[in-house]
């Protein structure tokens, strides 16, 4: 479609001023008007009804593991080593059919929930399963929400002081090729782009201070962003304290991981001190409270980072640690969890929309191209019905949103095109996808209890 005119809608740009009735005109991928008031005629277009609806720039997800919604369940009372050391013997029977299912179903209930762009980090790579990181691409292709696949790796296992088991870690020359390939094969840098790779070794307790380094090396050559978890629970600064003597903030700093093309995962457990260094260097977090509060991991200091002028974004985590987790509703977790820590006036409404589109297109480094709508960036729109019988009974639509469970999705559009219509995929077959991800589940739980595995 050459042109779409949206018109009738309450539109929250998320950058310039919110309107109560207005339109959005779009031409080919790209936004070209937004504004209040009737929309023009313009022929030949295609005209949406956006009345009863607010319009919002498309969620961005900026943390995940897409492989895990074939986990789900597990380890249930676990701290995140416990359910790590659990869960790892399980995730190294994995194959490419299980990683295209799980990813299949994922991303389509990401865009269910009004995501249209999706980071993935995927760190498990098991020898002679086939092409992992292809197979996830291909399901973002087919649900077709934009990606950055985050070529994931581990090379510390349990005999060089890491928690990882050594069966499920790779060799440092062999990551570096492997990611080098990936960036070479599927990195898009174009302002349209679908797909863009990130180098992301896991964390400090899986990955060795060698990889981290090489790591960044090959990214800033390569012009890729990076990525990697931080401070997620106190377990991780006490490692950190005794195998390198410094806290995860300080250690990433002296390896060269701090920067405006760098963002973390989770960022838990921050000083003022590492609050100040994310702050002046520009290095963005990924907030993922589901997971979090699952897991026992504590609250981030969003207000805080955010007061200070961090930049932090939004992330369900894999959904075997924030299992059936919509984007949408993390929105209301951010908000619920900064008030109940810091009281009422600690993240409003609209502040967490932005962290869930704005913030997120900053740690992706697309914050030009996606994350608000305005003229000149990409028509990634998410209309949610705000006008049901019980929905309509809250009178600010950006409240209705985010306070209470995600309204429906009327419409969610990527680069103009249609990918929810009314709550319905039209991408992808909705219960193909959801049966594929139980497929997934059944087949991971036979070839993980085949290995011996004992959690499933």
């Amino acid at each position: 479609m050459s042109t779409i005119v949206i018109h009738d809608v309450h539109v929250a740009p998320v950058v310039g001023q919110e309107i109560e009735s207005g339109y959005i005109r779009i031409e080919r991928d790209r936004i070209v008007a937004v504004a209040a008031g009737p929309a023009p005629d313009v022929p030949g277009a295609v005209r949406i009804d956006g009345s009863g609806c607010l319009a919002t720039p498309g969620l961005v997800n900026t943390h995940h593991h897409l492989y895990q919604w074939a986990s789900q369940g597990l380890a249930q009372d676990a701290t995140l080593f416990e359910w790590l050391v659990a869960l790892y013997p399980v995730w190294a029977a994995m194959d490419a059919d299980v990683v295209k299912g799980a990813a299949g179903a994922g991303l389509s209930w990401l865009a269910l929930s009004g995501c249209t762009t999706s980071s993935d980090h995927h760190y498990v790579f098991p020898k002679g399963r086939g092409d992992l990181l292809a197979a996830e691409i291909e399901a973002a292709r087919e649900v077709g929400i934009r990606f950055h696949p985050a070529r994931g790796s581990m090379d510390r296992g349990a005999s060089s002081g890491g928690l990882p088991p050594d069966e499920v870690v790779e060799e440092l020359d062999d990551i570096l090729a492997a990611t080098a390939e990936a960036i070479d094969a599927y990195h898009d840098p174009s302002f349209s782009s679908m797909v863009r790779v990130v180098v992301a070794p896991c964390s400090p307790f899986s990955a060795s201070g060698e990889l981290m380094t090489q790591a960044a090396a090959l990214a800033r050559a390569k012009g890729a962003r990076l990525h990697t978890h931080v401070a997620e629970t106190l377990d991780e600064d006490e490692h950190c304290l005794a195998q390198f003597g410094l806290r995860p903030v300080d250690y990433m700093d002296k390896l060269g991981w701090l920067g405006p093309d760098v963002w973390f995962a989770h960022a838990v457990h921050l000083s003022d001190s590492d609050i100040g260094k994310l702050a002046a260097t520009g290095t963005g977090s990924a907030h993922c409270p589901s997971s979090n509060g699952r897991l026992g991991a504590g609250i981030a200091r969003v207000s805080e980072m955010l007061r200070r002028g961090a930049n932090v974004g939004l992330g369900v985590d894999g959904s075997a640690s924030s299992e059936l987790t919509s984007l949408a509703g993390e929105m209301r977790q951010a908000l619920l969890f900064q008030r109940a820590r810091y009281g009422p006036e600690a993240l409003p409404a609209r502040r967490a929309l932005e962290i869930a589109t704005l913030g997120g297109a900053r740690n992706l480094g697309r914050e030009n191209e996606l994350g608000s709508l305005e003229p000149g960036k990409l028509a990634d729109i998410a209309l949610w019905r705000i006008d049901g019988p019980f929905t309509s009974a809250v009178a600010d639509p950006v409240c209705a949103l985010v306070f209470g469970p995600p309204p429906p999705l009327a419409r969610l559009l990527v680069g103009g095109r249609s990918v929810v219509e009314d709550g319905e995929l039209k991408t992808v077959s909705q219960d193909a996808a959801g049966r594929a991800g139980a497929e997934a589940r059944r087949r991971l739980t036979r070839l993980a209890r085949e290995r011996g595995a004992g959690v499933v």
